[in-house]
């Protein structure tokens, strides 16, 4: 894998993404060429901007999840609808791209289908491809050490994921005496740990054992290989990498003292306060619509509050009131007990499901946002009666605190609908990803799928 502002890029999805430029590069060159009939052609406009068209391209559905690691995963219904909201997406940004280009070669009628119909075919199977797994010529050679329930359960996301490795099998640690992984794929004992990985051409080596201590790894030997160019990861970093989440159970507090990233400088903070600002005013303005009409709709079905304040806690552990249009009844919760929100939870009003499927309640929370409460990408802010349980009952839950929560975030688009301390806790590996590697590339990712997961209707409640 290949970290490109701070976001890790699997090998198959960087040959995908070269490939698929490549293709659009030339349909933009022969879409403009052949029309000419020997007219001459100044090359020197269309070169460039036809490297920019599909440049343009790429960087748009990869921000919308095409080349995104398992992202086609799933049923036949959720692949339709991230290659719908793809080529819907695509095909209005090309056509808004030629409306605007000042040359006179992408201006005829028939270049422009020619090239939109090749874009809406190639996205198709693109995606059709990645449902059923992808590969690549530079998959590296894994090998993970141990055989317990740790190692199969890093055994298992690498399958599922489709992230393109190619794992050679399991290494057997000191004091494993009941592996649980399948034993026709541990490696014989007899050599030491770098001839093994010599042997075996390996280029990766994930330790997967929980206990560390007592001779347990051979560390000389893991010495050896990263010195010989062999990468070594730790359960944290290789959930980090592959699906995007700092994993609870494997997290040990020196991870997070002494590893890279939680950077939380003066730079950064004025990047993303300035970004908030300006993004949180346009989003503003081009939702008035909207929001005019849910109010309304609000009002008619039954004449309560449109708008609902409510305590959430914020960075730092402060405590703020979040606003949202209603969409529950008023006496959502008339026995003062705070409850979290289920799927086909009654207390949703009509109009309530329609908005939360939308997200569209959530709008209001850019006021928060342009006041500072709040970031426009951010963990999920908590009710404070939530915060204290959770605190409890899940290590490092106050991490996500040192950011300010967010309208939208990582775990929102990564993961669904939390609703139970078990679904805390998933979204909490989520969170303290982003808070190790939020930058602004990332934010604006994270923005990006976010529009997907609004259009394909993913994980509302």
């Amino acid at each position: 894998m290949l970290k490109v502002l701070k976001q890790y890029v699997p090998s198959h999805a960087l040959q995908q993404i070269i490939f698929d430029a490549s293709i659009l590069f030339l349909a933009v060159l022969l879409a403009t060429a052949l029309p000419s009939r020997g007219s001459a052609v100044d090359w020197r406009v269309v070169v460039p901007s036809a490297l920019l068209f599909a440049v343009l391209m790429i960087v748009l559905n990869g921000a919308l999840g095409l080349y995104r690691a398992g992202a086609s995963d799933g049923a036949a219904r959720s692949t339709a609808s991230r290659i719908l909201v793809s080529v819907v997406v695509s095909v209005i940004v090309a056509f808004g791209v030629f409306a605007i280009l000042p040359w006179g070669y992408f201006q005829s009628e028939a270049v422009q289908i020619s090239i939109v119909l090749l874009l809406g075919a190639l996205l198709v199977m693109r995606g059709l491809a990645n449902r059923r797994g992808a590969a690549s010529t530079f998959d590296p050679r894994v090998l993970i050490i141990g055989t317990g329930a740790e190692a199969e359960a890093v055994a298992k996301s690498l399958g599922a994921r489709g992230v393109g490795v190619d794992l050679v099998g399991f290494y057997r640690s000191v004091g494993e005496d009941f592996p649980t992984v399948d034993p026709g794929r541990i490696l014989s004992e007899g050599g030491d740990l770098l001839d093994t990985v010599r042997r075996l051409h390996v280029s990766e080596v994930i330790v997967a054992v929980r206990e560390r201590r007592g001779g347990v790894l051979p560390i000389r030997e893991l010495l050896d290989c990263k010195l010989r160019g062999v990468k070594v990861l730790d359960l944290s970093s290789f959930f980090e990498r592959t699906h995007g989440q700092v994993p609870i159970a494997s997290l040990k507090a020196s991870w997070l003292i002494y590893g890279d990233g939680f950077r939380q400088g003066a730079a950064r903070r004025t990047v993303k306060r300035c970004f908030d600002l300006v993004a949180a005013s346009m989003l503003l303005i081009l939702a008035l619509p909207v929001m005019f009409v849910t109010a309304c709709l609000i009002l008619l079905e039954d004449g309560g509050a449109v708008l609902y304040r409510q305590e959430r806690v914020g960075r730092g552990g402060r405590v703020f009131k979040v606003i949202k249009f209603r969409s529950m009844r008023q006496d959502a919760e008339g026995d003062g007990t705070p409850r979290w929100a289920q799927s086909g939870d009654d207390r949703v009003t009509r109009v309530g499901r329609v908005i939360r499927r939308l997200r569209i309640d959530e709008l209001p929370q850019l006021l928060n946002v342009l006041s500072g409460e709040m970031s426009l990408v951010g963990p999920r802010p908590e009710r404070p009666y939530f915060v204290d349980q959770l605190t409890r009952e899940i290590p490092f839950y106050s991490v996500r605190h040192s950011v300010k929560p967010g309208v939208t975030g990582w775990a929102q688009v990564r993961y669904q609908y939390g609703a139970s301390v078990d679904d805390a806790m998933q979204k909490l590996q989520y969170d303290l990803y982003y808070v190790k590697n939020h930058n602004l590339a990332l934010d604006i990712l994270v923005l990006f799928e976010t529009v997907r997961v609004v259009l394909t209707g993913e994980g509302a409640h």
